[in-house]
């Protein structure tokens, strides 16, 4: 038995070029796959005498820059010498070591095993001399069955755009232009408040706290809530005097206010008619503006809707996937591929995991337990799609795959048989072809959910579709810009 050789297991590709040869086309290497007990299988491969030599000759290459003998260079020590010093079996346990993980890796793709963990390796064959047989046992992806799926329902944000909500996008629009007003009344949330206003702490005036003519607006909290409490209610001319808790805690002493009440004024918004209109948008009339924000509302109240049903469909598949039939080595790759995405993302920012760690006070322990909570979902919503694309036979045509793998070619200026060819070279067809078919399993499930307001009304499905975006002219002339922002998605919103 050999010790486990750490191989790149969740990589398509082997861990060193081995000159550019596909091994899996080789007559001098052949490799089969058995199916074993507990979600695992058995990679068997036979590699014949000669082309294990190549191995064995690339092992006494590296030992020779390792090892030194009087009167030769590193590196250029023959390999009798070497073997005559040295033996053979240490170059050939160099050669398993270095050699095996590229003969597996070729194999595993060969063979499209979708492997999950690490491979245990045992020479069966060939320890000593001649062609080399081993084997590897790795656990793989699980299938698993799931009921339930056929109409799941979920709660997600109305698509629909009340009169209520189209009002308040104006009056937030309203509010940029709108003007303050004393009024004869008492004071509302938002209105703001002419004060003069003294805090004393423990005898002393608070610096910052004392002022005259300080205009405060009800509600905003920036001071301490018990403001806001007296503010609300009072008139013109009220004195008001009060205690409040110190924000800061290590004080025990509370604070002591006199507030006096000098104006209350209110904003005042300007109406929405044709004259607002042209000054403040591209649009000639109130009805235009109005019909303009109704759009942009819609358009982006279906755009979240059509997120959050499609998010709201994968969480609730997800769940349909028991715990118990949730590997551990899948969680872990999951984990290891979140570790590895954030990782990529740091460095862009010139950042490593352990200065992020060090700056957001965040342990090992804790980062780690929240990639493993969010790669736990993933690996569930992996498995349920791939059972529901399976049980209602969702396949992907060899069409289908072209159009995809011709996306790729236009977003990196290559041909398509150039991309055809790459992901070929890399295994990566089962994985492209697997990905599709997810896509296309949530898309059934999203077409046949049952979607309810956060009011328990039912949602027609059929709304929760996204107008086709027009393709661009490019050749048209663009002198006009016609995209205004007085009536954005945030004010739409």
């Amino acid at each position: 038995m050999v010790a486990p050789i750490s191989v790149p297991w969740s990589s398509p590709t082997s861990s060193r070029a081995r000159e550019s040869r596909d091994l899996g086309t080789l007559p001098a290497v052949k490799s089969s796959v058995e199916a074993l007990e507990g979600n695992k299988v058995k990679v068997t491969v036979e590699v014949d005498e000669a082309e294990f030599e190549t191995d064995l000759d690339a092992a006494f290459k590296r030992l020779a820059k390792e090892i030194k003998l009087p009167g030769f260079r590193p590196g250029k020590a023959p390999r009798k010498v070497l073997e005559a010093r040295i033996g053979g079996e240490y170059a050939r346990q160099e050669a398993f070591r270095e050699g095996l993980p590229d003969y597996y890796v070729e194999a595993v793709k060969e063979h499209a095993v979708d492997v999950i963990g690490p491979p245990e390796f045992e020479i069966t064959d060939g320890q000593d001399a001649g062609a080399v047989t081993f084997e590897a046992v790795v656990e793989v992806r699980p299938s698993v069955a799931i009921s339930g799926y056929e109409a799941l329902e979920v709660q997600i944000p109305s698509p629909q755009v009340s009169a209520e909500d189209i009002e308040e996008a104006l009056d937030r629009m309203r509010g940029q232009f709108g003007t303050l007003e004393t009024v004869d009344r008492a004071a509302e949330q938002d209105d703001r408040i002419l004060i003069d206003i003294r805090v004393i702490h423990e005898g002393e005036p608070v610096e910052g706290l004392t002022a005259d003519d300080y205009l405060y607006q009800v509600g905003m909290g920036a001071v301490v809530p018990e403001l806001d409490e007296h503010l609300t209610g009072a008139s013109a001319g009220d004195e008001l005097t009060f205690s409040a808790e110190h924000p800061d805690e290590d004080e025990e002493a509370p604070l002591e206010f006199t507030v006096t009440v000098k104006e209350v004024q209110t904003t005042v918004l300007p109406e929405i008619d044709d004259e607002y209109a042209k000054a403040n948008s591209e649009f000639e009339t109130a009805v235009e503006l109005r019909a303009d924000v109704e759009a942009r509302l819609g358009k982006a109240r279906l755009t979240q809707a059509v997120t959050a049903h499609r998010n709201a469909v994968a969480e609730a598949l997800a769940l349909l996937v028991p715990d118990d039939e949730l590997p551990e080595a899948l969680i872990a790759l999951e984990v290891e591929n979140r570790a590895q995405d954030m990782a990529m993302r740091l460095q862009a920012q010139g950042l490593t995991l352990n200065q992020y760690m060090q700056f957001t006070g965040t342990s090992r322990e804790d980062m780690l337990a929240e990639l493993r909570g969010s790669a736990i979902n993933t690996a569930k919503l992996d498995l349920a799609l791939r059972a529901v694309a399976e049980a209602e036979g969702l396949d992907v045509t060899d069409e289908e795959l072209d159009a995809e793998f011709l996306q790729v070619a236009q977003q990196v200026s290559r041909t398509l048989d150039q991309v055809r060819a790459e992901f070929a070279a890399a295994g990566q067809f089962p994985a492209v072809r697997s990905d599709l078919q997810k896509n296309r399993a949530l898309d059934w499930l999203v077409e046949r959910s049952k979607p309810v307001d956060d009011e328990g009304n039912a949602i027609d499905v059929s709304l929760l579709v996204l107008p086709e975006e027009p393709e661009i002219d490019h050749d048209h002339d663009h002198d006009h810009d016609h995209d205004h922002d007085h009536a954005t998605e945030g004010d739409a919103e």
